[in-house]
């Protein structure tokens, strides 16, 4: 078995988005070669008391993601490259590379991404896509056990609500700190009551969760279409109720027919945990969907752009409530009065 590689020179505050965005079109387990000094969490892990002292960080990271060769297939015509298998789908390297460039381009719209240049190379025969997994176990975030599912659950976890998801992207699995920020304030704000909309609800764990907090039902966003099957999954593995969380496709902030079909005044808490640049535009859009006193809660903020998503709440007429921040991230939870 041989991998296609595509390895991106970025920033370090780009890994991320870059990550969760390239995971929407098939790209999984990515890796990461940074000089970030490490978390204590992350020196934990290690199993080692003491590490060499790293370089200085240049805030350059490099990204690599593997893609599977088609077997049995020669090169596509007018390609130097074998035929990939991505997702099951067969595809040449130079449409995964068009792919990976168009969404580099769009990121590039909204925020620093440095270079974004990308590179593409043959690897060796290593089973690319699952090695990783080695370096990804069960974690609490307070109370919840998120789990994946080569792993089980201890008899000193009985009394935790446990989430049982598997890795594709940090931001879909809970571990990274805008979800955590997300989830301690769903954690806070819902009720038996609760009706609420996931604005990008990419692989369902802030519904999913809503639901074992006790929220009524769920209602999901997303552009991507590869939401679909993750929510199923999700959903599934973690007994979900079809009719408890339900997931619609498009783009709420433009198209009407999404915000006809979410909607209005309907949701008494409205979740996003997208990025700063996206929450400006549809914090004035989302007030509709969300009921006098409804509650809205916005994450995926980088600490410098706080003010810039504050003045957009406050301009479409809502209270803001709360700043709450983990590491270099930020959460703001607003109240509609009106």
């Amino acid at each position: 078995m041989k991998w296609m590689k595509f390895r991106i020179k970025t920033i370090t505050e780009a890994e991320d988005i870059i990550i969760s965005t390239l995971y929407d079109i098939g790209l999984e387990g990515a890796q990461i070669e940074d000089k970030i000094p490490l978390t204590a969490w992350e020196k934990e892990q290690m199993f080692v008391d003491i590490l060499p002292e790293g370089e200085e960080d240049d805030g350059i990271a490099w990204l690599s993601f593997f893609v599977e060769e088609q077997e049995g297939t020669d090169a596509a015509p007018g390609s130097v490259w074998p035929s990939l298998n991505l997702n099951g789908e067969e595809i040449t390297a130079e449409q995964v590379l068009e792919k990976v460039r168009a969404e580099l381009e769009e990121l590039r719209g909204f925020m620093d991404i440095g270079a974004g240049e990308v590179a593409v190379e043959e690897t060796e025969d290593v089973d690319w896509i699952n090695n990783w997994k080695q370096y990804f176990h069960q974690f609490t975030i307070d109370d919840v056990l998120v789990i994946p599912s080569w792993e089980e659950a201890g008899e000193e976890d009985r009394d935790r609500l446990i989430l049982h998801i598997d890795p594709g992207t940090a931001f879909g699995t809970g571990m990274h700190d805008t979800t955590q920020l997300c989830i301690r304030a769903l954690r806070r704000f819902i009720t038996p009551e609760t009706v609420l909309l996931d604005v990008g609800t990419g692989s369902g764990i802030l519904s999913i969760l809503s639901i074992m907090f006790g929220a009524k039902k769920a209602v999901g966003t997303d552009l991507d279409p590869c939401a679909v099957e993750a929510v199923r999954e999700n959903k599934e593995a973690n007994a979900i109720p079809d009719e408890a969380f339900e997931l619609m496709i498009g783009n709420i902030i433009t198209d009407k027919e999404v915000q006809d079909q979410a909607g209005y005044e309907c949701y008494d808490i409205v979740v996003a945990n997208i990025l700063a640049e996206v929450l400006v535009g549809l914090t004035p859009v989302i007030v509709h969907q969300l009921k006098k006193g409804g509650i809205y809660i916005t994450s995926g903020i980088i600490d410098d752009k706080e003010q810039t998503v504050v003045q957009a709440l406050r301009e479409a007429g809502l209270d803001v409530l709360e700043v709450n921040a983990q590491g270099e991230w930020v959460s703001i939870v607003a109240r509609k009065n009106f």
